[in-house]
């Protein structure tokens, strides 16, 4: 397996491995080929994919607002989970954060993704149950 940056040039790959993983995106806004290009220019090393023979089988976006960094979009191909990959986007993320000077490591996971919860556990991320997550959006798309 390889894990590699992502660039704009993956991008139809990567909406089309989302699909297939059974990651929701917006294509008509946040997940735009425009949008997803100007993050990728302004990360660089934020978007990373795991290929099995040139084959895209998964992906993690990480984000950072200099305090904690934020592992989103976190996806492996069905016909390749439990082999580690996710394991191992995720420890590229952290060593990638760490290097922008992040010492927090966060996640959101649905409730009902237990696969997810039980990955961050054995990981060594903790779960909050006191914490509400809130958010606002100016239209579904984002």
């Amino acid at each position: 397996m390889e894990i590699r940056r992502l660039t704009a040039v993956d991008y139809d790959e990567i909406v089309k491995f989302w699909s297939t993983a059974g990651l929701p995106h917006k294509p008509r806004g946040r997940d735009s080929k425009q949008a997803i290009a100007s993050d990728m220019k302004a990360n660089p090393d934020s978007f990373l994919g795991a290929l099995e023979q040139g084959r895209l089988v998964g992906t993690v976006v990480m984000s950072c607002d200099l305090r904690k960094g934020w592992i989103n979009r976190l996806a492996v191909h069905p016909a390749f989970r439990n082999r580690g990959i996710a394991r191992a986007l995720i420890d590229e993320s952290e060593r990638i954060l760490r290097k922008r000077g992040v010492k927090i490591f966060c996640v959101l996971i649905e409730g009902s993704n237990v696969a997810s919860k039980n990955l961050f556990r054995k990981c060594g991320y903790e779960e909050h149950h006191e914490i509400s997550y809130f958010s606002k959006r100016d239209s579904d798309d984002v």
